[in-house]
């Protein structure tokens, strides 16, 4: 390991916070919602982080399990903090098993280049699409349902994402003053002037741990109703979309040497066992949060040892403090990292030429975007892809 394989400046800093509008809201709402310890998710988040900065010596992003996270969120009376537990470890030891006997290389077989292709884009369309939805939304913060609306209609929410994506636009190229760190920054300024630190108090210290040995009752139902929506996408989005992204945006050879199908598995698979062990929020990599990193000027592991360390001292010393700090984050920051983070992924397309492939890539994206459900886009995608390739169609 090479210690100049590591950059630290504000650039990389900057581009370390492109993925804050996923991990974010995802976070805060397992937390919230679900009974989450705050320290336990922030310093298993920032061990992530340094982790796989430290080994894969790329801004490789940690991400909540979406289909989890979600389903946990909606559902907090019957996806209780064990059965989260218990969902990732089974999913920790899948990854594993798939990762270390190699069975994941033969499952990479069946997700050809527009495959893969219309994957991104559909993510990318779904986070772009959320994106503005966190802008048009006229609550300021995620956990107010307040409609803080000003003259002619407009929402200081909305107001504030103009000036969000102006802003982006105006210094996304800038490397002096990174455009992620001023967006952040004018975001915590301007929801600390609105009063976001009301969710929260400004204690210190720890939340608390915990171990969880889930009972197979437990297991059974983490197992049907988180595990299972949760494999497709993670095989496809997290595995083999973050190991095509890595190679596409910065080529094949001793820069990535060390992304594999397997090491990605292996990666997320020990992480998830050990999460679910202390009752942390089950985590991935994903090809939108690396685009997102990317976007915003990251360009080596450093980009995760500086914030998965910014994780891991907040969750050991600051507790409940540096839950209000990120509660303080308006939605119009969420949505302008999450719109240029989507933009970047869909743009990944632009290499595809032939028209077979152009139309399964575009079938994907269109199914992705209207279902919101990207297991049954790539499912449908891989059935329509074999048809043309085995009947020879031409379109």
């Amino acid at each position: 390991m090479k210690l100049n394989s590591f950059r630290f400046n504000t650039l990389e800093f900057s581009g370390s916070l492109g993925d804050l509008g996923t991990l974010i809201p995802l976070s805060l709402g397992m937390i919230m919602v679900c009974g989450l310890s705050t320290s336990t998710v922030f310093i298993m988040i920032g061990l992530f982080y340094i982790l796989s900065g430290l080994y894969f010596q790329l801004p490789l992003p940690v991400q909540p399990l979406k289909v989890v996270a979600a389903i946990a969120i909606a559902y907090p009376g019957k996806i209780t903090v064990e059965v989260i537990a218990a969902s990732g470890i089974i999913f920790g030891v899948i990854l594993l098993i798939l990762g270390l006997s190699g069975l994941i290389d033969q499952l990479a077989k069946f997700f050809k280049k527009p495959i893969i292709r219309g994957i991104q884009l559909g993510l990318g369309l779904i986070l772009a699409s959320k994106g503005l939805n966190y802008i048009m939304n006229p609550a300021l913060f995620s956990w107010n349902s307040t409609n803080d609306v000003l003259a002619y209609g407009l929402s200081c929410n909305l107001i504030l994402g103009f000036i969000m994506v102006g802003t982006t636009l105006f210094f996304l190229n800038n490397k002096r003053f990174p455009a992620a760190l001023i967006v952040v920054g004018i975001g915590i300024v301007s929801g600390l002037f609105y009063g976001g630190f009301r969710v929260s108090s400004f204690e210190t210290g720890t939340t608390g741990f915990s171990l969880y040995f889930p009972s197979l009752e437990n297991m059974g139902l983490a197992f049907f109703l988180l595990v299972i929506p949760q494999i497709p996408l993670t095989l496809g989005n997290a595995v083999i979309g973050t190991a095509d992204t890595c190679f596409t945006l910065f080529g094949k050879g001793k820069g990535t040497e060390n992304i594999s199908y397997r090491s990605l598995a292996v990666s997320m698979g020990i992480t998830n066992c050990i999460t679910g062990l202390v009752g942390g929020m089950p985590m991935c990599h994903g090809a939108g949060g690396l685009a997102a990193h990317y976007r915003f000027g990251a360009r080596t592991g450093g980009s995760n040892i500086m914030i998965g360390a910014v994780f891991l001292v907040s969750g050991l010393f600051l507790g409940k403090l540096s839950f209000a700090l990120l509660s303080c984050l308006p939605n119009a920051v969420f949505g302008t990292l999450l719109l240029f983070a989507g933009l970047e992924l869909a743009l990944l397309i632009r290499d595809i030429n032939a028209k077979n492939e152009l139309f399964v890539t575009l079938l994907i994206g269109c199914i992705s975007i209207n279902t919101n459900n990207m297991g049954i886009a790539f499912i449908v995608g891989i059935a329509i892809d074999q048809l043309i390739r085995w009947k020879k169609i031409e379109l």
